[in-house]
């Protein structure tokens, strides 16, 4: 996949978010990881994309998946690839 933007919301306490950057390390992925404990201007625009406040968020080229755990991200990920 050729994607050029991967943004993940993050939440540092958070099991799941662990377990998609994990997922995404082991896979070679490339992303922008944003805090929204401590960056005011991510959480909103989380929060605009998704309509809630969970994490984590993955927006990859404007495809948005949101509260997921890492069975979630690959299935994701397996769809976006086959676009």
């Amino acid at each position: 996949m050729n994607s050029r933007n991967i943004r993940l919301f993050i939440k540092p306490y958070c099991g799941w978010c662990h377990e998609a950057i994990e997922w995404l390390d082991s896979h070679g992925i490339r992303y922008t990881k944003l805090d929204v404990t401590i960056d005011s201007e991510a959480y909103n625009e989380m929060v605009e994309l998704t309509g809630q406040s969970r994490a984590p968020c993955i927006d990859v080229d404007g495809e948005i998946l949101a509260d997921f755990g890492a069975d979630e991200l690959a299935a994701f990920w397996n769809r976006l690839q086959a676009q």
